[in-house]
């Protein structure tokens, strides 16, 4: 497991409180907190919550190119952006510049303000497909992706990327370069390769590198997980906003906690129980309402395991939710926690 706090990465102060925040293309983002994209979780509900609490930017979940599979109930789903604030940002997957260039047009004409193209997703599934990291090992055919898709629209175009493919491979410098050449206006780097999928620990001085290396902004990713983590990360890399993923399942409020410590270099006081009951229940709601009952029950119980996540029983309070087969057993369910949290005398849920 990661050191939440790196050796190398020892900073005393928080990143300067008046650097600006960074724009892609016309839009300025109000802060340095971005929400990584990531398939199956940064669903339409997902991402207005973390907006509401903090992220200055939201990215959606991955959409496959073929815009001749966009009539499944997954793809539907992750189109839709109905009620979402601006700038949009949408990303696309796929090894076909031309297949990307439509998906890129197409995604525009359904109110996408910012096109992203994936090239750092680690799973087989996409790497088979010659997409996502895979890209990598072909750096003509990266370009060329990047010209056809940057030519299509009329919208910034951004890239995420991951260090390279292999430790052998470590070309994410030279992928920055050419993403700079082809007109996209922001890079997100994840600090590790595709090999090493989410093991070990992120690294961080290719990210520095490539900061050094291109002017468009620069976002670092990969196990941030606190605000002094995030500080530490700006500071040391000189990139211009951190991207979070996995470190914002079940803790949305990361976001607004890292924005408070880079404005002010104080801690935020974590959420009350109250709050934490309300956002619990509020996401519940929204997921029920975007994907109906059958479906949101079911998605709901790996969102609400990641919130159980952090107590000492998560074990036993996940089992007792992921039994539950209805919106109302779900919501009971959390307001019981929180009715019994207050309770000396209980200690959890009661399955029954």
């Amino acid at each position: 497991m990661c050191n939440p706090l790196c050796p190398r990465l020892r900073i005393t102060m928080p990143a300067s409180a008046c650097v600006e925040p960074p724009a892609i293309g016309p839009y300025r983002l109000p802060n340095r907190v971005i929400l990584a994209p990531m398939a199956g979780v940064t669903d339409r509900p997902f991402r207005q919550l973390c907006r509401k609490l903090g992220a200055g930017l939201v990215v959606s979940e991955m959409v496959i190119a073929d815009p001749s599979l966009w009539h499944t109930r997954k793809s539907r789903a992750r189109l839709d952006h109905r009620g979402e604030p601006g700038p949009r940002s949408v990303q696309i997957a796929g090894g076909d510049p031309e297949m990307l260039a439509d998906a890129a047009r197409q995604s525009a004409a359904r109110g996408a303000q910012i096109v992203d193209i994936n090239m750092g997703c680690p799973a087989k599934k996409v790497c088979n497909k010659a997409a996502g990291s895979a890209l990598l090992r072909d750096e003509r055919l990266v370009a060329e992706i990047l010209e056809a898709v940057v030519a299509a629209v009329d919208i910034p175009v951004t890239l995420k990327i991951r260090t390279g493919w292999c430790a052998d491979s470590n070309n994410g410098v030279r992928v920055a370069r050419i993403a700079e050449q082809t007109g996209i206006q922001a890079l997100a780097v994840h600090g590790r390769t595709r090999e090493q999928r989410y093991t070990g620990c992120a690294e961080y001085d290719t990210i520095a590198a490539i900061k050094a290396a291109v002017t468009i902004p620069v976002f670092a990713n990969g196990d941030i997980t606190s605000p002094e983590k995030a500080a530490e990360v700006l500071v040391y890399t000189g990139a211009d906003a951190v991207m979070i993923g996995r470190g914002a399942q079940g803790n949305p409020w990361i976001f607004r906690q890292i924005d408070h410590y880079l404005r002010t270099g104080r801690i935020l006081a974590e959420p009350s129980g109250a709050e934490r009951r309300t956002v619990m229940q509020g996401h519940l709601e929204a997921l029920h309402a975007f994907y109906g009952d059958h479906m949101g029950v079911r998605i709901a119980r790996k969102h609400i395991g990641w919130y159980l996540g952090t107590r000492e029983d998560a074990k036993r309070l996940r089992a007792s939710f992921n039994a539950l087969e209805s919106p109302d057993a779900q919501r009971h369910f959390v307001d019981e926690l929180f009715r019994q949290a207050d309770s000396p005398a209980t200690n959890g849920i009661n399955a029954a």
